[in-house]
């Protein structure tokens, strides 16, 4: 079987086991006879009834079966129809695989506890499954299936559960170059072969989806068997309507599978995704980054971050050695100067080098990592870079996870640290990390840390905005809605930029943040001026002008105290 090393190894130990019972039982020991009941856990298409198979032809191979078979079963054959009949339906199933092993797959739909009442008849099946698994263990292997996350709420909802499916079995996904041989494996035995210049083509799809973390969504090897099958009939396709109005179809041609067939059956397999065909454009990003006012060192550094990987791709295509590219990233600056805005032009720029999965930026602060009490912490920092997996993961004041203010420490900042620095470690290649804050904080927050500093030694550095670029942010934003300052307001505008700006209070204001909260309240205020003074006499000019009596009221209000 392709892939599943950490299976094999597990299958193999308990193969091993048995023969140490056996050779034991020939030195004249007494033992137990070594049969098991086993818990398998996994995303779909990962082999779990293949290994099922395998497993109980070792136990018949070794005399602990009476025969290979496997029966295999669900939820549906287990209920019944009432009270009773449950307890009946699953013997019966019991006895049917009895010698042998019972496979059944999804097991926890056994506890359907969806509807907010016990499930009488779920709970039924389970404990009739346990009693035969106890009595009957000298003659059967139960296996129980399904995903990972929901097998350990099914074992943990009864304790008869867990002690006698203790042994455990994890399916991994498949990575793309086990994705890769499984279809090389399946074209040969169909007979089919791809041409030499579909292959790049097929290689990139499955980078894709694993790189997008789609590939258990998909079914992973379940995908691959679909993918070749879905190729070959668009190839059939192909050859049978071009056939009519072309040559005829020489021999090569009923085998042959090209590039255009693999991406029609991949776009077909791969339509019921949201947004997942939807693949970002560098241009349109550094397009976007060009447009935004100032920042020019912040734009400078990150063409230079986006040049570095394009680099390193072009290398890996050619063959040639590289370094892995820079992964997560400090953006160190005072408030409103647009470190989300290009923390979301960072992951469109991974995304469309196939860096990352998605563009996506999932936006965290302290509470969205730090738990109630010690352990919860942990929990809601896997959950939290759980659902940026793929994307970005955007830590807003970021030096707030290390409070030196608490007495003894901050434990539960300090544990999401940990958290957050073992998963940016161990998911490098399906994650990007921002941690981002005043510049004076950041430092200070990276030097409590060892990890924190290699880990994130990427820094881009946000300057705060001069009153000019305030001023066009200003009109910018107006603009969009159709609104402007008449002449007067602005040149009071530049005014009051120019006047926080050098005392030096742009930055406790907000930057560019700043500039809009002043748009929008003089709007407010010239809505309420027109509303009194014109009503519905009021002209389109009037509705849309912003006066200095307007921006001067706003600003009395935003800088009151």
């Amino acid at each position: 079987m392709i892939g599943l090393d950490p299976v094999k190894q597990q299958v193999r130990a308990i193969a091993a086991s048995i023969e140490a019972a056996r050779l034991r039982a020939d030195a004249g020991y007494s033992i137990d006879k070594p049969l098991r009941h086993l818990v398998f856990s996994g995303p779909p298409g990962t082999g779990k009834t293949s290994v099922a198979r395998t497993l109980a032809t070792i136990f018949h191979s070794f005399g602990l079966l009476p025969t290979p078979h496997v029966i295999e079963a669900q939820r549906a054959d287990l209920v019944g129809e009432y009270l009773g009949a449950t307890a009946i339906k699953t013997n019966e199933l019991v006895d049917r695989a009895l010698g042998g092993v019972l496979f059944i797959d999804e097991a926890y739909a056994l506890v359907n506890d969806g509807d907010g009442q016990p499930d009488r008849f779920g709970n039924e099946a389970v404990q009739t499954l346990l009693k035969r698994a106890e009595d009957d263990r000298d003659r059967l292997v139960v296996i129980l299936a399904g995903y990972e996350a929901e097998m350990d709420r099914f074992l943990a909802s009864n304790p008869g559960l867990a002690s006698r499916f203790a042994t455990r079995v994890t399916f991994p996904s498949y990575t793309a170059e086990e994705l890769r041989r499984i279809s090389e494996h399946l074209f040969e035995q169909r007979g089919d072969w791809i041409e030499e210049e579909a292959r790049p083509a097929l290689h990139r799809r499955f980078d894709q989806v694993v790189q997008r973390g789609a590939i258990d969504d998909l079914g992973n090897g379940r995908f691959v068997r679909s993918l070749v099958e879905k190729a070959a009939e668009a190839r059939d396709v192909r050859v049978v309507t071009s056939g009519a109005s072309e040559r005829r179809p020489v021999p090569d041609d009923l085998v042959t599978v090209r590039a255009d067939d693999i991406a029609t059956a991949f776009e077909e397999l791969t339509a019921r995704l949201p947004g997942f065909g939807d693949t970002p454009d560098i241009a349109e990003a550094l397009a976007e980054l060009d447009g935004m006012i100032g920042l020019e060192p912040v734009k400078g550094q990150v063409r230079s971050i986006v040049a570095q990987l394009q680099v390193a791709k072009l290398r890996e295509e050619q063959g040639l050695r590289t370094q892995a590219p820079m992964r997560h990233f400090v953006f160190s600056g005072p408030p409103g100067t647009g470190k989300t805005s290009v923390a979301r032009i960072l992951g469109r720029v991974f995304a469309a080098l196939g860096l990352l999965g998605r563009a996506e930026v999932v936006e965290a602060q302290r509470s969205d990592l730090v738990g109630e009490h010690l352990g919860a912490t942990a929990i809601k920092t896997n959950r939290l870079i759980d659902r940026a997996l793929g994307g970005v993961l955007f830590v807003d004041e970021a030096y707030a996870l290390a409070n030196p203010g608490y007495s003894g420490g901050d434990a539960f900042g300090a544990e999401a640290i940990q958290t957050l620095l073992k998963r940016a470690e161990d998911d490098r290649d399906r994650l990007v990390v921002v941690l981002a804050g005043y510049p004076a904080e950041m430092d200070h927050f990276l030097a409590s840390n060892a990890g924190l500093s290699s880990r994130f030694s990427v820094r881009v550095a946000f300057p705060s905005y001069t009153a000019d670029e305030l001023s066009e942010i200003a009109d910018v934003v107006a603009a969009r809605t159709g609104d402007a300052f008449d002449p007067e307001a602005r040149e009071d505008l530049r005014r009051i930029f120019g006047y926080v700006c050098d005392g030096d209070w742009i930055d406790e204001l907000g930057n560019g943040r700043f500039a809009r909260s002043l748009f929008e309240k003089s709007c407010s205020h010239r809505d309420l001026r027109v509303a009194e003074e014109l009503g519905d006499a009021a002209t389109a000019a009037e509705l849309t002008r912003i006066t200095s009596a307007d921006l001067r009221q706003a600003y009395s209000e935003l800088t009151q105290g």
